[in-house]
């Protein structure tokens, strides 16, 4: 069986790509890096089951011919984490919509299945829960640039759900929840490595907002062990499914916590979200997923728990000093 995974070089995409060729797949790559790195996959690239092409989901002719050589299309090319989104609109836009456009589009022509990965942000400012795969979507001004990416992604999910509709093409959306591991970075505004990094440098703890806002936090190896189980369940083409965990922590309550597993001296800050972001931000105050539809198709949920991810993470942060290893 050969896969192709889109966005494979990046942070949820490498370890699919290592989950893949455990469960015996062949896997092709295409990553642009723009926010994936080659190094993600530098200990597969040995394994000649593996082939990589850096380039963009957007050169039709090639996807067009690596969707016809897979079996089976991950796609999980799209731009990622808050402050990207907020920094790169357009770009943001163009590869989350054009090119799952493009993707679907040679899918269908070749008749290949293909799972669409989205995100929880599709549910917007819904803070009630946990969230059900068909809770209402309550999103703010479509002025305001915090809510360009969760319309962009909804779009990608109505696109693949019209494919399997009128089509009959097997598409399969997975909303994941705040994915955490090894190789995230936290360049994008993503909040457990810039956390880390700044606990294990002593240096302040910059929380945005007042703390108490509630998110779930999601191992990548139980993302990845959802995923492949679903992309082998036949009954699953055509759904859309929560892949999280449920267990809620305050963001302030995150801080203390990965303070007090990496021993550091760090003092948590309270910066504003004008400041962090920009004027006008708006965030939501909890978001927990119901994976009752995951639990009932595959048989389980993700169920590392939170203190055991952070310090896999911790161990081998480049800034992990020997005592922490």
């Amino acid at each position: 069986m050969r896969a192709l995974v889109t966005g494979g070089a990046g942070f949820i995409g490498s370890h699919l790509v290592e989950g893949l060729l455990h469960s015996g797949y062949d896997v092709e790559v295409i990553d642009n890096l723009s926010t994936g790195a080659r190094h993600n996959l530098a200990h597969l690239e040995a394994d000649g089951r593996l082939q990589v092409t850096i380039d963009s989901i957007l050169n039709e002719s090639l996807m067009d011919r690596t969707i016809g050589d897979a079996d089976l299309v991950f796609h999980l090319a799209a731009a990622v984490g808050v402050k990207w989104v907020l920094e790169h609109p357009l770009s943001s836009l163009e590869t989350n919509l054009r090119g799952t456009d493009i993707v679907l589009a040679a899918a269908d022509r070749h008749n290949r299945p293909v799972l669409v990965a989205s995100t929880s942000e599709v549910y917007g400012k819904n803070d009630s829960g946990p969230l059900g795969e068909d809770d209402d979507r309550i999103l703010g001004s479509s002025m305001v640039t915090r809510w360009l990416y969760a319309t962009a992604k909804a779009a990608d999910e109505a696109l693949a759900l019209a494919y399997w509709h009128e089509r009959e093409l097997p598409t399969m959306i997975l909303r994941f929840f705040n994915t955490i591991g090894p190789r995230q970075t936290g360049r994008y505004g993503m909040v457990v490595p810039r956390f880390i990094g700044q606990a294990l440098r002593n240096e302040p703890i910059t929380v945005y907002g007042d703390g108490h806002q509630t998110r779930c936090f999601t191992y990548v190896g139980d993302v990845v062990r959802s995923v492949i189980a679903l992309a082998e369940c036949k009954n699953a083409w055509g759904e859309v499914f929560n892949v999280g965990r449920e267990d809620e922590i305050s963001i302030q309550d995150l801080a203390l916590r990965v303070t007090n597993l990496t021993g550091s001296r760090s003092q948590i800050v309270y910066i504003p979200y004008d400041e962090a972001y920009q004027q006008g931000f708006e965030d939501m105050r909890r978001r927990v997923p119901d994976v009752t539809k995951l639990r009932r198709y595959v048989g389980f949920v993700p169920e590392t728990d939170l203190d055991e991810a952070l310090r896999r993470i911790i161990a081998v942060h480049p800034a992990a000093p020997a005592r922490a290893l």
